[in-house]
């Protein structure tokens, strides 16, 4: 039942974001043209793992490029060893290039609430600490009123048994992880966390969203 209210909340907030797009935005959305990446924009989102998000925002059509990255902390350019103290304020996030003719930040969104719990404070499953928060770092005021507005109704669908602990702020302090950190999953499928973590939850997320993957 919880599921069904989830979903069909979800649906309706994801119809309101549509029809709020421009007419121009969507008169720009032409098959068959060369991309322009001067369109394109920016989301970034902390929900646990990066190596867990990086794997599933990849899939999604629209979306040209993921990288694994550290937001909203207090120090220069962190090392991973740093941020895994969880002293540094920084949160570990995947920072997204998306096509927003493709692929619209609510529908980001949609994937960026269904692909987590965002109830947990500080905690993903067995990742636990500040650097596995759950966390919405908007880069403008646009981003921030659909963040919120998604957050606020979700709480009051009681979708979740508990309240949502979703952090929203603007994108400070970012900086890129660490070369080895980027396609993670892709670059290293055997490997213990990737075979038994991060590719059942890849599996999951695929049918969910099937109709919004690459070819």
């Amino acid at each position: 039942m919880k599921t069904l209210l989830f979903l069909t909340v979800l649906s309706a907030l994801i119809f309101w974001g549509c029809e709020n797009k421009s007419a121009n935005a969507q008169s720009e959305k032409t098959e068959g043209i060369i991309m322009d990446t001067t369109k394109f924009e920016k989301a970034t989102f902390g929900s646990g793992c990066f190596w867990c998000t990086e794997a599933i925002f990849e899939e999604l059509k629209g979306v040209h490029s993921v990288v694994s990255g550290y937001a909203g902390g207090n120090v220069v350019n962190p090392t991973y060893e740093e941020v895994c103290t969880g002293t540094t304020g920084y949160a570990e996030v995947t920072q997204i290039t998306y096509d927003p003719y493709t692929i619209t930040y609510d529908e980001l969104l949609e994937v960026f609430w269904k692909t987590h719990d965002p109830t947990t404070l500080n905690r993903q499953g067995n990742d636990v600490g500040p650097q596995y928060r759950s966390v919405i770092f908007y880069h403008n005021e646009e981003q921030k009123q659909l963040a919120e507005k998604y957050k606020s109704e979700l709480d009051k669908s009681g979708a979740w048994d508990n309240p949502i602990v979703t952090e929203i702020l603007p994108l400070t302090n970012y900086f890129p992880a660490e070369n080895y950190h980027q396609d993670y999953y892709n670059n290293n499928p055997n490997q213990g966390y990737c075979a038994f973590v991060i590719a059942p939850k890849l599996e999951k997320f695929k049918k969910v969203f099937k109709d919004k993957l690459k070819k």
